[in-house]
């Protein structure tokens, strides 16, 4: 069924089919038909930055920058939901056209900059919702902040999300806000990275709970690089990575009418950077800090690939809309079968 729907939804362009498509989840949820859409999910408990999710598979952040359709997506069968990215101010980000599919490489191009309604509307989003599972607010500066003013979007992103949050990321390797990868380096990194656990530890007090706060860092890192992030985050004691957002290579595209297109380049051709970068980061972090595993994963086997990598938790987002719900089940059908393998040697 997903397939016809996709086949008539690539008919469109992808921005319209996106909306669209989330418009009809929405309508077959408040109509109580969204039954043979979910994923019949067998549970797979996991805990981790001491939240305990029913299974370890994710929906990425940007599917839902201003969680509009959270109840919806939430009934798919998803283990944890992460919404935004959103910024302290609305913004409507780069101009159109700025999403384009690749699918002979299952690969989505995108330069969507940070495009959403800002904090005030995605948190009556969130405290309307009936979801009840786990939920990630994925946070970033508006395009206008200067670098070296950040701090204070950062700041007030988490202390407008702190309360309704599972979990907070704080991105800065989105590739389509200009400036803003030049956050994950040097003393930028270390100094960004001091002042979100800094607010961290001022929301704790006064909401008298501890969030955990993640870093999503991109793929397109050396090992230096690598190394580097790895000892910031050990040194900040924040709570985990996600590894990693989307690539601004075109090696794997080359010669497809989209490949000079700006922008973030998501999907199976992300799929090697990203356990590249997860694997460099294990082996330097070991179980200090969790991974959660985002790039690539189009079926059970590349969701498994991320555990076999050093990922605790796994997202997906352009092979969930290749594949549809049925991705979430392969997937956490693959990783149970990867833990008993694992187990056993």
């Amino acid at each position: 069924m997903y397939g016809l729907i996709r086949s008539l939804l690539f008919r469109l362009p992808p921005e319209q089919a996106h909306n669209l498509a989330l418009g009809g989840l929405d309508a077959l949820y408040r109509l109580g038909l969204l039954g043979p859409f979910s994923a019949k999910v067998e549970p797979l408990p996991v805990r981790v930055m001491g939240l305990d999710f029913p299974n370890p598979v994710g929906l990425a952040a940007g599917l839902d920058k201003n969680a509009d359709h959270l109840d919806a997506l939430g009934a798919l069968g998803f283990g944890f939901i992460e919404v935004g990215t959103v910024t302290p101010l609305a913004q409507p980000g780069n101009p159109k056209p700025r999403m384009f599919r690749l699918p002979e490489h299952q690969a989505i191009i995108n330069r969507m900059g940070f495009n959403n309604d800002g904090l005030e509307h995605l948190v009556e989003q969130v405290d309307q919702r009936r979801y009840a599972g786990i939920l990630g607010i994925n946070v970033g500066k508006n395009k206008d902040t200067p670098n070296d003013q950040s701090e204070s979007d950062y700041r007030k992103g988490m202390a407008a999300v702190y309360d309704p949050a599972d979990y907070i990321t704080v991105n800065v390797s989105s590739p389509n806000t200009p400036g803003l990868r030049d956050l994950q380096f040097g003393d930028s990194l270390k100094n960004l990275l001091d002042a979100i656990k800094d607010e961290q530890g001022v929301q704790e007090k006064k909401h008298g709970r501890y969030v955990p706060v993640a870093v999503k860092i991109a793929p397109d890192m050396d090992d230096e690089g690598i190394r580097f992030v790895a000892q910031a985050l050990r040194d900040s004691g924040l709570d985990g990575v996600i590894a990693t957002n989307t690539t601004i290579s075109r090696d794997a595209v080359t010669g497809h009418p989209f490949a000079g297109e700006a922008g973030g380049l998501s999907g199976a051709p992300v799929r090697e950077a990203s356990v590249r970068v997860i694997q460099a980061l294990h082996a330097e972090l070991g179980e200090s800090l969790p991974i959660i595993g985002v790039g690539g994963i189009t079926d059970g086997e590349s969701a498994a690939e991320k555990i076999r990598a050093g990922a605790k938790l796994v997202q997906i987002y352009t092979g969930f809309i290749y594949r549809g719900p049925e991705l979430i089940r392969e997937a956490v059908e693959a990783i149970r079968k990867e833990q008993v393998v694992g187990s056993r040697s």
